[in-house]
């Protein structure tokens, strides 16, 4: 299967503070085309990977107007992150370190952020212990809340789904599990999507994440209350914030969105249309919308 990820960025590999090599992508315009304008940094969703933001970092990167540099990071357990042999360690305050160890070893000292479902909670954590490092939020499909049938949901398909014998299953599969939720998407996208979450080993698309990520979901009580970062989400309030909120999804309520304008006037709410959990930001007219956004930090 052909890497569609080929060029436009530098692999970086960096140590965590428990000495884990972890990776991240960095797509650096020209220094003096993008001087003045924030990096922007990419946090994926609880068991993607840099693959998710490269149609949409090429487009950022090579923006002719406001070309910034864009990096994606691989959160531990993930892409081409080690896996943790303590497996306790997948955890939200753990992961908002290793990107704050990211941002030392690449020299960020401020950046506009997109948070991708748990990469968005890993946000909710940064900006209440490090808020000088935030200038601007995009949150996809996430909030404080989280809906205990849209999290089931998740951790049901992560546990269940059949293994695909070859990347055209692969495809078959994605659309199977997703394909009512996803109905913007053409079969182009479907493979696309394969090529972002499996990886290629010995010419079979195996799932790329450490396998105890999903396996710790089967733990959560649904029979109670699942705990809130409201508390965290008002330290957001200074910053420039944008919501991306997928028309079909089940993890983030249109309640929740509609409580988070309110505690934040100057929100900026975008709908991701025939799209579920989590958006695909490529596609249609979400890059506008964030350019928009992204327009007004410098």
């Amino acid at each position: 299967m052909p890497d569609r990820d080929a060029g436009g960025f530098q692999e970086r590999f960096y140590t965590s503070s428990d000495g884990l090599r972890l990776y991240a992508r960095d797509y650096r315009p020209d220094e003096a085309a993008s001087a003045g304008w924030l990096p922007v940094i990419c946090l994926p969703g609880l068991t993607r990977n840099t693959r998710d933001f490269h149609p949409l970092a090429l487009l950022l990167s090579r923006d002719p107007t406001a070309p910034r540099r864009v990096i994606a990071i691989d959160s531990r357990g993930r892409g081409n992150s080690a896996w943790d042999e303590n497996k306790a360690n997948y955890n939200l305050a753990i992961e908002a370190g290793d990107v704050i160890a990211a941002c030392t070893t690449l020299g960020i000292e401020r950046a506009i952020f997109i948070g991708t479902s748990r990469g968005g909670l890993i946000l909710h954590l940064i900006a209440a212990t490090h808020p000088d490092l935030l200038e601007a939020v995009i949150l996809n499909d996430i909030g404080p809340v989280l809906e205990a049938e849209g999290l089931a949901r998740i951790r049901d398909y992560l546990n269940n789904s059949r293994r695909p014998g070859d990347w055209n299953e692969a495809a078959v599969i994605l659309k199977e599990n997703h394909g009512e939720s996803f109905t913007a998407l053409a079969e182009e996208d479907w493979r696309e999507m394969a090529l972002a979450l499996y990886r290629d080993i010995g010419g079979r698309p195996v799932a790329d994440f450490d396998p105890a990520i999903a396996e710790a979901l089967k733990l959560i009580d649904f029979s109670q209350p699942l705990p809130d970062l409201w508390g965290q989400f008002e330290s957001l309030g200074r910053l420039p914030l944008m919501l991306i909120r997928g028309e079909n999804t089940s993890l983030l309520s249109q309640e929740t969105a509609g409580e988070m304008a309110r505690r934040h006037s100057g929100l900026i709410l975008h709908t991701a249309e025939g799209q579920g959990h989590a958006p695909l930001l490529h596609l249609d007219n979400i890059p506008t919308a964030m350019r928009a956004f992204l327009a007004a930090c410098r």
